[in-house]
């Protein structure tokens, strides 16, 4: 059909045209004026939603269906990763606490004064190993049991941004009068490590953070583990152990104090009998221990609970 446009090529999905147009086209010639649909074009020739933009926005929305209202699924992603990443942070905050308190137990073990032999032998005269060792532990066991008490007066009205403090206070107190047990307890069964101050240090918080004692004559297990960055893995999780044992001593009124004084107690001494236990198994006899040089004292020694300092609260 010379001059004709075929239906199939129409642009813009234009609806099938009236009648008069198409005869128009069937004889060869443009349509005169009178077949030529009027300047108004009718709803059936107008494109495709656009009867709906002359209608105006009502109409539209109202052609919305409920469901496009929700929130988008890319806002609800948003929201999820945001909490992602909270409590990613919260755990990244938490590791890198427990990592300080493990940098500051180190830096203070060196520090802590520890009474060799012969100052036990003269402070308890006429006590045999054992004995000795049971005034040691009970020193210890009320050592541990006052700072307990303590943190858990403190916490007798729970204020939670000092919850994470007073914790950590509790830890470091209680390490370091759990260190100077061990070192002491070392002395009385004849096991004194051998090396220099920090040498020494290293092998009591090996003992604290592992729970049992070190074999001092095979030197290659201590000091492997302090070289690998193995004894402050070791210490994080013993600092987050106590951390949850010791969650119930921040109880309100004052019932984290008496919670806290029995739990510091009995861990204290459960952590003594244990490595009493293995130093027993290879105790040297005081006879064989004749001349033994006394322990180098530290520069600058840490403040040690009042129980610790005077013999007379140890024996009682």
């Amino acid at each position: 059909m010379a001059g004709g446009t075929p239906s199939r090529k129409r642009r813009f999905g234009w609806q099938k045209p009236s009648e008069t147009y198409q005869e128009a086209y069937r004889g060869g010639s443009e349509p005169s004026e009178a077949g030529v649909p009027p300047q108004e074009p009718s709803a059936a020739l107008l494109p495709r939603g656009a009867e709906d933009l002359e209608r105006g926005h009502s109409a539209s929305l109202e052609a919305l269906p409920v469901e496009q209202a929700e929130v988008p699924a890319p806002a609800r992603a948003g929201r999820l990763a945001g909490v992602r990443q909270g409590v990613r942070k919260s755990g990244e905050n938490a590791k890198a606490a427990i990592g300080y308190l493990a940098d500051r137990i180190i830096e203070n073990a060196p520090r802590i004064p520890v009474r060799d032999l012969a100052t036990l032998r003269r402070q308890f005269p006429g006590l045999s190993p054992e004995q000795l060792a049971d005034k040691l532990v009970a020193g210890a066991a009320n050592g541990t049991a006052t700072v307990g008490a303590g943190i858990g007066a403190a916490a007798m009205l729970p204020a939670p941004p000092a919850m994470p403090a007073e914790l950590a206070a509790e830890i470091s107190g209680v390490a370091a009068i759990e260190l100077k047990l061990i070192a002491e307890l070392y002395e009385v069964y004849g096991l004194r490590p051998p090396g220099t101050l920090k040498e020494r240090s290293t092998i009591y918080l090996a003992t604290w953070s592992e729970e049992r004692s070190i074999d001092v004559t095979k030197p290659s297990t201590y000091k492997n583990v302090a070289l690998s960055g193995g004894l402050k893995r070791e210490l994080r999780q013993q600092i987050m152990k106590r951390m949850i044992r010791n969650l119930p001593n921040l109880l309100p009124f004052m019932v984290g104090a008496a919670v806290g004084a029995v739990i510091n107690r009995r861990d204290t001494r459960q952590l003594a009998n244990r490595i009493r236990k293995d130093l027993r198994a290879r105790q040297v006899e005081w006879d064989a221990l004749e001349g033994l040089p006394p322990l180098e004292a530290p520069r600058h020694p840490l403040e040690t609970p009042r129980p610790f300092d005077r013999p007379r609260e140890l024996e009682g």
